[in-house]
């Protein structure tokens, strides 16, 4: 499997990696790194206790980096998190809400990981 077979099976954009990370080699690097990240868990974690700025960085770092590797639909989902914990914002889903967008979030980074780790294997 190549790397732009790897962004079709897991729906990313392949063609925005490119432009951000430039070669193949990178992405490459960044993505197998990406199975490694503690992103997910924090996130999780901030979401059984609620804590607003646990939530509000893990969901920021999740969409930057997501949004680097071009995993665009994980960014997105990823910024709306952030935008409803960030800072001096008020709230607008409730707890039961957040928990089910996390949820979300975690099933489509297993389906994203899961393909990168089929990828790695080779």
């Amino acid at each position: 499997m190549t790397i732009k077979e790897l962004y079709e099976e897991i729906g990313g954009n392949y063609d925005q990696a490119v432009k951000i990370m430039k070669l193949d080699k990178l992405i490459d690097r960044h993505i197998r790194k990406f199975t490694n990240s503690a992103m997910m868990e924090n996130m999780r974690t901030a979401a059984v206790s609620m804590d607003a700025m646990a939530m509000f960085e893990s969901a920021h770092a999740m969409k930057g980096v997501c949004a680097n590797l071009g995993l665009v639909r994980l960014s997105e989902l990823a910024s709306e998190l952030a935008e409803e914990f960030r800072p001096g914002t008020a709230r607008s889903l409730s707890d039961d809400e957040v928990r089910a967008k996390v949820e979300a979030i975690g099933e489509l980074y297993k389906n994203t990981t899961d393909g990168i780790l089929r990828y790695a294997e080779g």
